[in-house]
């Protein structure tokens, strides 16, 4: 079985797969966590890992960046490769000073503007929400380790450098207060757009990496390693 993008033998890809942006990042969570990972897909540099955490099997790739790219990957993994749930681990830029730097955060819904899915199956609707199941388990999982995790909405942006008009209020506040979203990412909406679609399940979680109402706090790639950990190990807890 192989795509355009995914190259990868019949059962070499898990029921479960975890999928950050960053293939590199997908590279080091595999090396870091888990056992007996290979190397399943290569094409186009979006790389993929399946290996073992705790005995059992998940797939670690990457989706690369914005809506259109995760919807490639994702829609793939569900329908060419009989993934079943995929839980996307990524970062986010905070719109509240009550989600902080290095928070996990759990995403109950995904507001966009994007038009992905109206042309993808002509679904009208701005937001997108995950399986509840999956997004149960991750709540579950992070309780376990005693970490409290806010929860709530994101924003999922086609457009990184973002302005808002003269004289008008940021866009960010807006949409804090006209969609209720605590922070700004890339993909969720389309990963939960395609999920919905597809009869398959998704949730998300994303740790903060910068915060909108502070900008001079910025964290340098060493600490997104470190403090990225704690979302993967809740990840990681599902299986």
């Amino acid at each position: 079985m192989s795509t355009p993008h995914i190259q990868a033998n019949p059962g070499e890809i898990a029921k479960t797969v975890l999928m950050p942006g960053d293939p590199l990042r997908a590279k080091f969570i595999s090396e870091t966590f888990l056992q007996d990972a290979r190397c399943i897909n290569e094409v186009r540099g979006m790389l993929g890992y399946t290996g073992r955490y705790k005995g059992k099997p998940v797939t670690v790739m990457a989706h690369g960046m914005g809506i259109p790219s995760v919807g490639i990957y994702t829609w793939e993994l569900f329908t060419h490769f009989g993934v079943d749930e995929i839980v996307r681990i990524g970062s986010a830029g905070s719109y509240t000073e009550e989600v902080k730097i290095f928070d996990v955060l759990l995403v109950t819904g995904a507001y966009s503007e994007s038009s992905y899915a109206k042309t993808q199956n002509g679904y009208d609707k701005d937001i997108n929400y995950p399986d509840a199941t999956l997004t149960e388990k991750l709540r579950q999982s992070a309780r376990r380790q005693g970490l409290s995790m806010p929860e709530g909405f994101v924003h999922s942006t086609d457009v990184f450098y973002q302005d808002s008009p003269e004289g008008q209020e940021p866009y960010w506040r807006t949409l804090r207060r006209e969609k209720q979203t605590l922070a700004v990412e890339m993909e969720t909406f389309g990963l939960f757009h395609n999920a919905a679609a597809t009869g398959k399940a998704a949730a998300a979680l994303v740790t903060i990496s910068d915060n909108f109402t502070n900008p001079a706090q910025n964290i340098t790639i060493e600490e997104r390693e470190k403090h990225f950990a704690t979302m993967i190990d809740v990840a990681l807890g599902i299986l």
